[in-house]
């Protein structure tokens, strides 16, 4: 396996000449390789979870805070997981090759339009050393070389992962640099891997803002942001407000670091008297501290008034990846869909309702990757939407958006075929 005893253009020059090898193997090489490194990653757990342990021992150390520990810890459970999404991604239909579109034109050419792999594809990613092996997954079955640049906080779990999806890949047929990790150094390699022109053709940085700001400044090469979540739920005037609790507290607090956890709870003036008090009682014996609007505080009553503090102007921008929800009340569902347009990060957004024209309104009016109704947008996740794994989740509207699965880590190509023609 590559690493930076290498300078970063080796590294990716490396994967570069691996990409064009994986671009022809076959699918049932690419799935014994996945399956190779599944089998290796439970075979050697205890060397995962040793090196995962100084990870969380330095991170603790330095700080980190509760939501990014949890991104940062692995488990027996958690590797075990990340096996099972690697044989899932080998269970799914290879998409190289895959046929567009096309047909025979007017002069006689047989045009076929299919899905090819992009090259060379460079993920950059904070505290979530999972996020090696699903993206190492996915480059690999899409006949693409991965080259893998985490966090410092992560340093050792990553090199480890990387190490063995990198050995169990080579040693099941696939060509030496299909996985490259590139560990240590700053801002200076980030440069220089965002710079890497004509040999990585995609970079998909998966982290928080100061990321996505910091490779917006350099890169010349190709970029899909798998960006933040500050995502809403929306409970209508006519919404079941049982189902409605369930989906607010759900969204809240089942895993509140990750993306798409719900930070801002909007609530219809209609039902807000009935259901407000419910959803910050709740939310409150769940540990989460509660920041609302001057609407909110009136009806939260007496009980509550020492369990909320006033929204800043700020609160509602923000992706908080903690026990921390903004509560507001609007008077409409147009309200409701100005203020997601306005303050959201067009990632994951819900409507509670009944109202089949509400509902439809949302999904039409809100403009985010993913749109729910009746349901927790806990389930933005390529694995939960039956990708087997994803390497973010984009909220931009060109070539990929939403999770980026196996299909968006493929181009297209037109293949032409005549019978000596020439044109005329």
């Amino acid at each position: 396996m590559a690493t930076t005893a290498q300078s970063v253009a080796d590294v990716c020059r490396t994967a570069r000449t691996a990409s064009r090898t994986l671009a022809r193997i076959g699918a049932s090489t690419k799935d014994a390789a996945l399956h190779a490194i599944a089998d290796a990653l439970e075979e050697r757990s205890a060397e995962i979870l040793e090196a995962n342990a100084r990870d969380m021992e330095a991170g603790a150390e330095a700080g980190l805070s509760a939501a990014l520990l949890d991104r940062l810890q692995l488990t027996e459970e958690r590797v075990r997981a990340i096996a099972a999404g690697a044989r899932q991604v080998a269970a799914l239909e290879d998409p190289v090759g895959e046929l567009i579109g096309g047909g025979r034109l007017a002069n006689g050419l047989e045009l076929r339009k299919v899905r090819v792999p992009l090259g060379v594809v460079a993920i950059v990613y904070e505290a979530r050393p999972n996020v090696t092996i699903d993206a190492a997954a996915l480059c690999l079955k899409s006949g693409n070389a991965c080259v893998l640049r985490g966090s410092s906080s992560a340093a050792h779990s990553n090199a480890v992962l990387a190490g063995i999806a990198a050995e169990a890949a080579e040693r099941a047929g696939l060509p030496a640099g299909s996985v490259v990790l590139v560990s240590g150094g700053g801002r200076e390699e980030l440069v220089e891997l965002a710079t890497q022109e004509g040999v990585v053709d995609l970079i998909i940085p998966r982290g928080g803002e100061g990321l996505k700001a910091a490779l917006k400044g350099v890169a010349t090469v190709p970029v899909i942001y798998a960006a933040s979540g500050n995502c809403h739920v929306y409970v209508d005037h006519s919404a079941d407000l049982d189902r409605a609790l369930a989906i607010a507290v759900n969204a809240k607090t089942h895993r509140p670091g990750v993306c798409n956890a719900a930070e801002t709870l909007l609530v219809h003036a209609g039902v807000a008297a009935d259901f407000v008090p419910r959803a910050l009682t709740a939310l409150r014996d769940a540990g989460v501290e509660l920041r609302v609007d001057a609407r909110t505080r009136s009806i939260a009553g007496p009980d509550l008034s020492q369990d909320v503090v006033e929204a800043a102007a700020e609160d509602w921008d923000t992706e908080f990846l903690a026990l921390v929800l903004a509560v507001g009340v609007v008077d409409s569902l147009e309200e409701a869909i100005e203020h997601i347009n306005a303050h959201g990060s067009g990632h994951s957004e819900a409507i509670v309702t009944a109202d089949l024209d509400a509902a439809r309104a949302f999904e039409h009016g809100v403009d985010a990757a993913c749109v729910y109704v009746n349901a927790s947008t806990r389930f933005t996740d390529g694995a939960e939407f039956g990708m087997g794994a994803e390497i973010g989740n984009s909220t931009q509207k060109l070539h990929a958006r939403g999770p980026i699965g196996l299909r968006e880590l493929c181009t297209l190509k037109y293949v032409v075929t005549g019978d000596g023609h020439v044109r005329g």
